[in-house]
């Protein structure tokens, strides 16, 4: 585990330049995707491409603090792309084209202290995709064109958490019917801690980045999120990429984030045999590790490829 501190007024100042450029980047978002109302909250979906009379598997996104329903849409869109529903929720702290950062609510400070969380930690957010889920199931518009046995959760950041916590990092919020969940440079301290990734019972993909300084070392590091979870378990971590890199600011890794996450659904969620992508070592990956039923791998980057002398399949 890897602690930070830093002083308080640094704290303000990161919290909120996270803030502005979430607001920037999600402005001109909120055109994509279907808004909709659902239990009582604003949702954006992404309807899949192919025969409206076969039933699709089902995505819920989580966004991550400050941001929105939007603010990952390449992402959403190439899901929804190869076959997924995809609906994302509008959280309490959803931030995207309103600036509610003077208000004095949004710090980052929480996030210093992950010793101190437990389930009751943005439980709103727990309920806010159960909700979702039970609304989606008696709504005539979808529950007769999704395929509510096969569920996966993704979230960025605190979305990464929330998805996590609801797969089982939180007992108490387990959601039944969850298949796999993804976790995009997800805050997953406060699990490690506890030790309670080992709770989560499913397929789990972690995904980070070199220059995602205060996440990605608590899932790729020492009894990190991913050497606690358990198999089927992977982890892409992506040379140069920062916490945004999930999300439309920053669309330099979106081929091979988009690549990586509907190769996990597909084969978890599907049962697709066409798994190149869930295993093959991109050129934009710094390490790709795993360990499942296609085998174990802890491989590197292509800069150490020839020197090792390792062979990667589907490469």
């Amino acid at each position: 585990m890897i602690w930070i501190t830093l002083p308080e007024r640094t704290i303000d100042v990161l919290a909120r330049a996270a803030l502005s450029a979430l607001l920037i980047l999600c402005g001109p978002c909120l055109a994509k995707g279907e808004d909709i109302t659902l239990a009582g909250r604003h949702t954006v979906y992404w309807a899949p491409k192919g025969d409206d009379a076969v039933r699709q598997p089902l995505l819920l996104f989580s966004h991550g603090y400050g941001g929105c329903a939007t603010q990952s849409s390449f992402l959403m869109q190439a899901l929804a792309d190869e076959g997924f529903w995809v609906f994302a929720p509008d959280h309490d702290d959803a931030g995207c084209g309103r600036a509610h950062a003077d208000d004095g609510d949004f710090s980052l400070r929480q996030f210093f202290e992950p010793e101190t969380w437990n389930d009751t930690n943005y439980i709103d957010r727990r309920d806010n995709l159960v909700d979702l889920l039970n609304t989606l199931q008696q709504d005539p518009r979808f529950s007769g064109r999704i395929d509510f046995s096969r569920i996966g959760l993704l979230g960025h950041s605190l979305g990464g958490y929330t998805a996590l916590g609801l797969a089982g990092a939180w007992p108490s919020w387990r959601m039944p019917g969850v298949k796999a969940v993804l976790a995009l440079s997800p805050y997953s301290q406060p699990f490690n801690i506890r030790h309670t990734i080992a709770d989560v019972r499913v397929p789990v993909m972690f995904q980070g980045g070199t220059r995602d300084f205060g996440i990605t070392p608590a899932i790729g590091k020492g009894a990190g999120s991913y050497e606690q979870a358990n198999p089927p378990k992977y982890f892409v971590e992506f040379r140069g990429a920062g916490h945004f890199a999930w999300t439309d600011l920053n669309r330099r890794y979106a081929a091979s984030i988009a690549a990586y996450s509907v190769a996990f659904f597909e084969r978890y969620l599907k049962g697709s045999s066409r798994n190149g992508n869930l295993v093959r070592l991109r050129d934009d990956v710094s390490r790709l590790s795993y360990e499942s039923e296609l085998g174990a791998s802890a491989a590197a980057g292509p800069a150490r490829d020839a020197a090792q002398g390792l062979a990667y399949p589907f490469r």
